[in-house]
């Protein structure tokens, strides 16, 4: 693949799959085995890890051989991988991630920031990036985005709010944007960088729901994707939407902005030592499929989403998301495979919709919150799948639904920047106390309340808690959301830092 070692000379074939074709030579080659795995290359697997992987899978299942090459310092086929994938999304460099995105940016954190930084964080933030704060000792600073009432969700974050956060804080060092949301809406990403970038600020992108975005260049209703309006890191979920395998992401470097070298530091620091071949192999072939196949595969996906919108739309009682929100939000882009279903209109919660819909119907959505149920139509759709899809959202408000409801929570107060006391690493290591969820207005939160999907805190630790916070808390409880984050999943008790 290479003619030479110099980085702004490489020869790259986008045909060439070069991690799985260094595993498969190794798995031919027929050298004994007397190294890890205890597995031998399968020949001790147990029959269902035979057929869970495939014997094939299992043979090619090894890693730290010279001709696998080292993830942590990579000069082989990782290295030609990495190169390929920086090429084709159009990074200065890309480091292949087997701790999903969560490790991606924890390491894009990390690799930026240093104890005692401020950072700019949007109040929809995943809690992955509370994760990466406290790991990098920064201090954050919370923003709120827009909230759209209608649907109970936050959205955008518009470059109005980043402009009075940046002249409010002078001394910030970064923004940490997320973009797209969950839902595929998507703000003035450009116009923030530019913001940011005049202040000396960093701009690092939480884009787990937009790997897919590079092959939607010809589309002019789909967003752009974020290296290409500016970010200087982007932590890419490539296993959400594209080819790869579950818990593998990339991390782009968009700029000399940062130091590519200490942010593989971290990267090193944060991820395994032995990491798995298969995975490293699943990045590497889904950059192949998309290389060859992305860009006419993305288009499919688009056109069996909007299709299935004005279908959708057709069924009483429901509501699709669509363009409208561009006009009544300050949403610039939509990405139109994501189908946000609004449920308000049959009187149905989002969570006892997701269930009648797994059980009876045997369909499973990406998401339910009180109000919605989000599907991702990717580039393994078809209209067969499309078509299901519709047939059971119809059986749904008819077999299910009775009169309209209002939004069972008022957003607001789920996405309301709170008083941040203490930094989250201070609170994290604080000495703690567990008190009841109700007597803990005025406290100061020691561990992080989410729920989940999507996964975005509603308290964080070193946050003041306020009596509005624990009503929503509560009504999200009771709605029947899922509660990640604290010790006590139930919510009647909470971990605050001890006074």
């Amino acid at each position: 693949m290479y003619k030479d070692t110099n980085s702004n000379n490489l020869q790259i074939n986008q045909n060439e799959a070069p991690i799985s074709e260094a595993m498969d030579k190794y798995a031919r080659d027929g050298a004994l085995a007397f190294h890890t795995p205890g597995h031998k290359q399968g020949l001790g697997a147990h029959d269902r890890l035979k057929r869970l992987i495939t014997e094939e899978g299992l043979r090619q299942e090894v890693s730290l051989m010279e001709e696998l090459d080292d993830l942590h310092d990579p000069s082989g086929c990782i290295k030609e991988a990495e190169a390929l994938a920086a090429r084709l999304w159009g990074a200065k460099d890309t480091l292949f991630m087997i701790n999903g995105t969560t490790g991606a940016i924890h390491a894009m954190i990390m690799g930026t920031l240093s104890p005692g930084d401020r950072v700019l964080v949007p109040r929809n933030a995943h809690r992955s990036i509370i994760g990466g704060i406290i790991l990098a000792g920064a201090v954050p600073i919370y923003i709120e985005p827009e909230i759209i009432e209608a649907l109970g969700i936050a959205g955008v974050l518009t470059a109005d709010t980043v402009a009075a956060a940046v002249q409010a804080h002078p001394e910030a060092r970064a923004l940490i944007a997320v973009y797209p949301t969950y839902y595929g809406m998507a703000g003035d990403l450009e116009a923030i960088a530019t913001i940011l970038h005049d202040h000396n600020m960093l701009l690092l992108v939480d884009e787990a729901h937009g790997a897919h975005l590079k092959f939607a260049e010809s589309l002019e209703v789909m967003p752009r994707q974020a290296l290409d309006l500016g970010a200087d890191v982007v932590a890419q979920s490539t296993h959400k939407v594209l080819g790869s395998m579950t818990q593998t992401s990339m991390l782009h470097i968009g700029s000399d902005r940062v130091s590519g070298a200490r942010i593989r530091e971290a990267a090193a620091l944060l991820q395994s030592t032995s990491p798995n071949q298969l995975l490293l192999a699943s990045l590497d072939i889904a950059r192949l499929q998309m290389a060859t196949e992305g860009r006419n595969r993305l288009e499919r996906a688009v056109q069996l989403s909007e299709w299935l919108r004005r279908e959708i739309n057709k069924i009483e009682g429901l509501y699709c998301v669509g363009e409208e929100i561009l006009d009544n939000t300050t949403t610039k882009w939509l990405d139109r495979t994501r189908i946000t279903v609004n449920l308000t209109g049959i009187g149905l919660p989002g969570p006892e919709a997701e269930l009648i819909l797994r059980h009876q119907y045997k369909v499973q959505c990406e998401l339910s919150d009180n109000n919605n149920l989000l599907f991702i139509i990717s580039m393994a759709d078809t209209e067969e799948t499309a078509r299901r899809l519709l047939e059971v959202l119809k059986l749904l408000a008819e077999d299910h639904g009775g009169e309209a409801m209002e939004s069972a929570v008022v957003p607001r107060d789920l996405f309301t920047t709170n008083e941040v006391a203490v930094s989250p690493r201070e609170a994290f290591y604080a000495s703690r106390e567990k008190i009841r969820l109700c007597d803990a207005v005025g406290c100061v939160a020691a561990e992080t309340v989410a729920f989940y999907p999507p996964g975005v805190p509603v308290l964080c630790p070193g946050e003041v808690i306020r009596a509005e916070l624990i009503e929503a808390i509560q009504k999200q409880r009771a709605a029947g959301m899922r509660v990640v984050g604290p010790s006590d999943s139930t919510l009647k008790y909470i971990e605050v830092v001890k006074e």
